[in-house]
């Protein structure tokens, strides 16, 4: 948490008063749509809390400067996640993430490294680490090529004694992909191929402390309808079966009935 003193505080610029973003488009869709991803799985695995916020491509506020409010310091990660804060700050929603006015450090940013390369390894690490972010996860599409062919797909770094520490995956989840548990979260991230509709391949998914990967809605409408459609044809054949049976049992009483055998005095 961040203390300030009242008084401070009342000088400090508002959220309303602050750029919402540096305004530099992305360069690659994925750093729309992974971030996206993770919200929207947020939105249903903590449906039912009101104390955490997921910002994509949104400004967070760090240093203030009381003189040019909107030459305050700030970054805009990809996507970031904090806790402890109002899930809705007002109808409006927010405009940016000033951490003086929230009262929290964003617990987790989110870099997708894109075809222009933006130092994530470097300058974001040691900036990241200087604003006290918990878990800094950063997804490289371009991992194993290039200058990044040391690189993992996923690597997740935590803050410990001031320093970035890149953390150990767990392999071998129930669906084959890998993760990061991260307790203080109480949720793994990681990574795993998947198909998401027209577009197959690797995303980033939150996965709980089993290691078992969330659904997406997509994915669970689509298990329902296929358990539907299951069912319906297990329906179908037991009454094609009935229909069967039925029609050999008539079958054996006209056979009976044309030999002079009553069948129902069988």
């Amino acid at each position: 948490m961040v203390n300030l003193s009242s008084e401070y505080r009342r000088r400090l610029p508002t959220a309303q008063e602050l750029p919402c973003s540096d305004e530099t488009p992305v360069d690659n869709e994925l750093q729309n749509d992974i971030p996206n991803i993770l919200l929207h799985l947020l939105i249903d695995i903590w449906g039912d809390r009101s104390d955490w916020f997921f910002g994509v491509d949104m400004a967070v506020y760090y240093d203030p400067d009381l003189e040019h409010p909107k030459k305050s310091k700030s970054v805009v990660p990809d996507g970031f996640l904090a806790l402890g804060v109002k899930k809705r700050a007002d109808e409006g929603g927010r405009l940016s993430y000033a951490i003086w006015q929230e009262g929290a450090i964003p617990i987790l940013f989110l870099e997708v490294v894109s075809k222009k390369y933006n130092n994530e390894y470097e300058t974001k690490l040691a900036q990241y680490a200087e604003i006290g972010v918990l878990y800094y996860v950063v997804y490289n599409p371009l991992s194993g090529k290039g200058i990044h062919k040391n690189r993992q797909s996923l690597e997740v770094y935590k803050l410990i004694d001031g320093k970035y520490e890149l953390q150990a995956s767990v392999a071998g989840l129930p669906e084959g992909g890998e993760m990061v548990w991260m307790p203080e979260i109480d949720l793994g991230i990681g990574c795993e191929r998947a198909d998401r509709g027209d577009w197959q391949r690797e995303w980033v998914y939150w996965y709980d402390r089993h290691g078992k990967r969330y659904s997406t809605a997509r994915e669970r409408a689509m298990l329902a309808e296929a358990i539907a459609t299951q069912a319906e044809l297990a329906k179908q054949e037991a009454e094609a079966i009935a229909k069967q049976e039925r029609q050999e049992k008539e079958r054996l009483a006209a056979y009976l009935r044309s030999i002079g055998i009553n069948p129902d005095e069988i």
